[in-house]
Protein backbone atom coordinates (compact mmCIF):
# COMPACT_ATOMS: atom_id res chain seq x y z
CA UNK A 1 0.00 0.00 0.00
CA UNK A 2 1.28 3.48 -1.02
CA UNK A 3 2.41 5.50 1.65
CA UNK A 4 0.03 8.59 1.60
CA UNK A 5 -3.67 8.82 1.18
CA UNK A 6 -3.07 10.92 -1.83
CA UNK A 7 -0.97 8.53 -3.52
CA UNK A 8 -3.66 5.79 -2.76
CA UNK A 9 -6.43 7.53 -4.14
CA UNK A 10 -4.30 7.96 -7.30
CA UNK A 11 -3.70 4.86 -8.35
CA UNK A 12 -7.54 4.04 -7.00
CA UNK A 13 -9.38 6.47 -9.02
CA UNK A 14 -6.46 4.92 -12.51
CA UNK A 15 -7.98 1.32 -11.69
CA UNK A 16 -11.78 3.29 -11.47
CA UNK A 17 -11.23 5.20 -14.59
CA UNK A 18 -10.13 1.67 -16.48
CA UNK A 19 -12.57 -0.31 -15.07
CA UNK A 20 -15.44 2.44 -16.83
CA UNK A 21 -13.34 2.48 -19.95
CA UNK A 22 -13.61 -1.27 -19.98
CA UNK A 23 -17.38 -1.22 -19.21
CA UNK A 24 -18.13 2.09 -21.55
CA UNK A 25 -19.10 3.85 -18.94
CA UNK A 26 -18.22 7.34 -17.37
CA UNK A 27 -15.72 7.96 -15.03
CA UNK A 28 -18.60 10.29 -13.15
CA UNK A 29 -20.92 7.74 -13.29
CA UNK A 30 -19.02 6.25 -10.15
CA UNK A 31 -18.47 7.69 -6.91
CA UNK A 32 -16.36 6.82 -3.72
CA UNK A 33 -17.82 6.45 -0.22
CA UNK A 34 -14.57 6.20 2.31
CA UNK A 35 -15.44 3.78 4.53
CA UNK A 36 -13.80 5.50 7.73
CA UNK A 37 -15.61 2.89 10.23
CA UNK A 38 -12.28 1.91 11.40
CA UNK A 39 -9.88 4.61 11.38
CA UNK A 40 -8.83 7.41 13.74
CA UNK A 41 -10.23 10.97 13.30
CA UNK A 42 -6.87 11.91 12.30
CA UNK A 43 -7.15 9.68 9.06
CA UNK A 44 -11.01 10.38 8.64
CA UNK A 45 -9.75 14.48 8.35
CA UNK A 46 -7.19 13.10 6.00
CA UNK A 47 -9.32 11.56 3.72
CA UNK A 48 -11.20 14.76 3.67
CA UNK A 49 -8.51 16.59 3.18
CA UNK A 50 -7.76 14.36 -0.04
CA UNK A 51 -10.96 15.38 -2.04
CA UNK A 52 -13.04 12.12 -0.25
CA UNK A 53 -16.22 14.11 0.22
CA UNK A 54 -18.44 11.04 1.27
CA UNK A 55 -17.81 9.14 4.49
CA UNK A 56 -19.06 5.73 4.95
CA UNK A 57 -19.82 4.40 8.60
CA UNK A 58 -21.56 1.18 9.76
CA UNK A 59 -21.86 1.79 13.56
CA UNK A 60 -22.83 5.14 15.87
CA UNK A 61 -21.42 4.41 18.59
CA UNK A 62 -17.86 4.92 16.48
CA UNK A 63 -18.86 7.28 14.60
CA UNK A 64 -20.12 9.53 17.08
CA UNK A 65 -17.26 10.92 18.19
CA UNK A 66 -15.56 11.92 14.26
CA UNK A 67 -19.37 12.83 13.82
CA UNK A 68 -19.49 15.19 16.26
CA UNK A 69 -15.47 16.70 15.44
CA UNK A 70 -16.20 16.91 11.65
CA UNK A 71 -20.00 17.74 11.42
CA UNK A 72 -21.19 18.80 14.62
CA UNK A 73 -19.38 22.13 15.36
CA UNK A 74 -17.79 25.03 12.85
CA UNK A 75 -15.91 23.33 10.22
CA UNK A 76 -12.39 23.70 10.60
CA UNK A 77 -10.28 25.86 8.43
CA UNK A 78 -10.44 24.80 4.67
CA UNK A 79 -12.11 21.80 5.72
CA UNK A 80 -15.15 21.02 3.68
CA UNK A 81 -18.51 19.36 5.57
CA UNK A 82 -18.42 15.65 4.75
CA UNK A 83 -21.82 13.65 3.30
CA UNK A 84 -22.15 11.27 5.85
CA UNK A 85 -23.19 7.63 4.59
CA UNK A 86 -24.81 4.99 6.91
CA UNK A 87 -23.55 1.67 5.49
CA UNK A 88 -24.36 -0.68 8.49
CA UNK A 89 -27.17 -2.65 9.72
CA UNK A 90 -29.42 -0.21 11.79
CA UNK A 91 -31.41 -0.94 14.80
CA UNK A 92 -34.19 0.59 15.07
CA UNK A 93 -33.11 2.12 18.64
CA UNK A 94 -30.54 3.75 16.73
CA UNK A 95 -32.44 5.38 14.14
CA UNK A 96 -32.69 8.69 16.22
CA UNK A 97 -29.22 9.19 16.29
CA UNK A 98 -28.67 8.39 12.84
CA UNK A 99 -31.53 10.10 11.03
CA UNK A 100 -30.97 13.89 10.68
CA UNK A 101 -27.08 13.58 11.05
CA UNK A 102 -26.42 11.01 8.15
CA UNK A 103 -27.39 12.12 4.53
CA UNK A 104 -27.74 8.46 2.97
CA UNK A 105 -28.91 5.31 4.64
CA UNK A 106 -27.29 2.05 2.66
CA UNK A 107 -29.03 -0.70 4.38
CA UNK A 108 -32.90 -0.90 4.44
CA UNK A 109 -34.04 -4.20 4.79
CA UNK A 110 -37.32 -4.23 6.98
CA UNK A 111 -40.42 -2.82 7.34
CA UNK A 112 -39.99 -1.98 11.17
CA UNK A 113 -36.70 -0.14 10.54
CA UNK A 114 -38.81 1.48 7.62
CA UNK A 115 -41.30 2.77 9.64
CA UNK A 116 -39.02 4.30 12.48
CA UNK A 117 -37.22 6.22 9.98
CA UNK A 118 -40.01 7.50 8.13
CA UNK A 119 -41.40 8.70 11.32
CA UNK A 120 -37.77 10.29 12.56
CA UNK A 121 -37.99 12.00 8.97
CA UNK A 122 -40.85 13.46 9.61
CA UNK A 123 -40.14 14.75 12.99
CA UNK A 124 -37.00 16.28 11.59
CA UNK A 125 -39.32 17.69 8.17
CA UNK A 126 -36.81 15.69 5.46
CA UNK A 127 -36.85 12.86 3.52
CA UNK A 128 -34.34 10.42 4.00
CA UNK A 129 -32.35 8.97 0.46
CA UNK A 130 -32.04 5.14 1.26
CA UNK A 131 -30.67 2.02 -0.62
CA UNK A 132 -32.55 -1.27 0.08
CA UNK A 133 -30.15 -4.14 1.06
CA UNK A 134 -30.80 -7.03 -0.99
CA UNK A 135 -29.07 -10.11 0.24
CA UNK A 136 -28.32 -11.68 -3.39
CA UNK A 137 -25.51 -14.20 -2.33
CA UNK A 138 -28.00 -15.54 0.03
CA UNK A 139 -25.59 -16.21 2.85
CA UNK A 140 -26.54 -16.44 6.36
CA UNK A 141 -24.21 -13.84 7.28
CA UNK A 142 -25.32 -11.10 5.25
CA UNK A 143 -28.41 -9.05 6.18
CA UNK A 144 -30.97 -7.90 3.50
CA UNK A 145 -33.97 -8.93 1.96
CA UNK A 146 -34.26 -12.34 -0.55
CA UNK A 147 -34.84 -10.90 -4.24
CA UNK A 148 -37.95 -12.50 -3.83
CA UNK A 149 -38.76 -9.96 -1.52
CA UNK A 150 -37.74 -6.99 -2.86
CA UNK A 151 -40.74 -5.77 -4.72
CA UNK A 152 -43.87 -5.82 -2.40
CA UNK A 153 -40.95 -4.41 0.01
CA UNK A 154 -40.71 -1.64 -2.45
CA UNK A 155 -44.32 -1.45 -2.83
CA UNK A 156 -44.84 -0.93 0.94
CA UNK A 157 -42.14 2.06 0.69
CA UNK A 158 -44.82 4.00 -0.71
CA UNK A 159 -46.54 4.36 2.98
CA UNK A 160 -43.45 6.07 4.48
CA UNK A 161 -43.15 9.76 2.10
CA UNK A 162 -40.12 10.39 4.54
CA UNK A 163 -37.91 7.62 2.85
CA UNK A 164 -36.58 7.91 -1.01
CA UNK A 165 -35.36 4.70 -2.65
CA UNK A 166 -32.51 5.53 -4.63
CA UNK A 167 -30.90 2.43 -4.98
CA UNK A 168 -30.02 -0.75 -4.27
CA UNK A 169 -27.59 -1.91 -1.97
CA UNK A 170 -25.64 -5.17 -1.53
CA UNK A 171 -22.28 -7.14 -0.28
CA UNK A 172 -20.56 -9.77 -2.05
CA UNK A 173 -19.08 -12.56 -0.51
CA UNK A 174 -15.33 -11.96 0.30
CA UNK A 175 -13.65 -14.20 -2.41
CA UNK A 176 -10.09 -14.38 -3.46
CA UNK A 177 -10.82 -14.54 -6.79
CA UNK A 178 -12.57 -11.22 -7.48
CA UNK A 179 -14.35 -12.08 -11.07
CA UNK A 180 -16.21 -14.77 -9.03
CA UNK A 181 -18.36 -12.26 -7.38
CA UNK A 182 -19.67 -11.05 -10.96
CA UNK A 183 -22.70 -12.76 -10.63
CA UNK A 184 -23.73 -11.39 -7.19
CA UNK A 185 -23.45 -7.70 -9.14
CA UNK A 186 -24.67 -9.08 -12.26
CA UNK A 187 -27.86 -9.93 -10.37
CA UNK A 188 -28.30 -6.78 -8.10
CA UNK A 189 -28.07 -4.89 -11.61
CA UNK A 190 -30.68 -6.96 -13.21
CA UNK A 191 -33.00 -6.50 -9.88
CA UNK A 192 -33.14 -2.73 -9.92
CA UNK A 193 -33.72 -2.95 -13.85
CA UNK A 194 -36.83 -5.24 -13.45
CA UNK A 195 -37.88 -2.74 -10.53
CA UNK A 196 -38.15 0.55 -12.92
CA UNK A 197 -39.50 -1.53 -15.61
CA UNK A 198 -42.19 -3.46 -13.77
CA UNK A 199 -43.12 -0.50 -11.07
CA UNK A 200 -43.42 3.38 -12.29
CA UNK A 201 -43.09 3.91 -8.38
CA UNK A 202 -39.44 2.19 -8.64
CA UNK A 203 -38.59 4.95 -11.07
CA UNK A 204 -36.50 6.88 -8.37
CA UNK A 205 -34.42 3.64 -7.81
CA UNK A 206 -31.67 4.50 -10.02
CA UNK A 207 -28.15 3.84 -8.12
CA UNK A 208 -26.58 0.63 -7.26
CA UNK A 209 -24.36 0.69 -4.22
CA UNK A 210 -22.06 -2.28 -4.51
CA UNK A 211 -18.07 -2.91 -4.24
CA UNK A 212 -15.12 -3.21 -1.94
CA UNK A 213 -12.16 -2.83 -1.66
CA UNK A 214 -11.08 -6.37 -3.18
CA UNK A 215 -13.96 -6.14 -5.58
CA UNK A 216 -14.81 -2.75 -7.16
CA UNK A 217 -13.51 -3.09 -10.43
CA UNK A 218 -16.28 -5.52 -10.84
CA UNK A 219 -18.28 -4.12 -9.72
CA UNK A 220 -18.15 -0.99 -11.65
CA UNK A 221 -18.01 -2.91 -14.88
CA UNK A 222 -21.24 -4.40 -13.85
CA UNK A 223 -22.85 -0.66 -13.43
CA UNK A 224 -21.97 0.21 -9.42
CA UNK A 225 -22.79 4.15 -8.80
CA UNK A 226 -21.31 3.87 -5.57
CA UNK A 227 -18.09 2.24 -4.49
CA UNK A 228 -17.84 1.44 -0.74
CA UNK A 229 -14.12 1.36 -0.50
CA UNK A 230 -12.11 1.27 3.33
CA UNK A 231 -8.96 -0.69 3.22
CA UNK A 232 -7.39 -0.10 0.01
CA UNK A 233 -7.92 3.87 0.80
CA UNK A 234 -7.83 4.74 4.64
CA UNK A 235 -7.28 1.34 6.32
CA UNK A 236 -8.58 -1.78 7.73
CA UNK A 237 -11.81 -2.56 6.39
CA UNK A 238 -14.25 -5.50 7.80
CA UNK A 239 -17.67 -6.89 6.45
Amino acid sequence: MSNTMDDRLTLVEERIRQACERAGRSREDVRIIAVTKYVSLETTREALRSGLKHLGENRWQDAQAKWNAISGGEPSIGEERPVWHFIGSLQTNKVKDVIGKFTYMHSLDRLPLAEAVNKRAQQLGIIVPCFIQVNVSGEDSKHGLTPEELHPFVERLRDYPGIEPVGLMTMAPYEAEPEQTRPVFRALRELRDELRARLPYAETIAHLSMGMSNDFEVAIEEGATWIRLGTILVGKEED
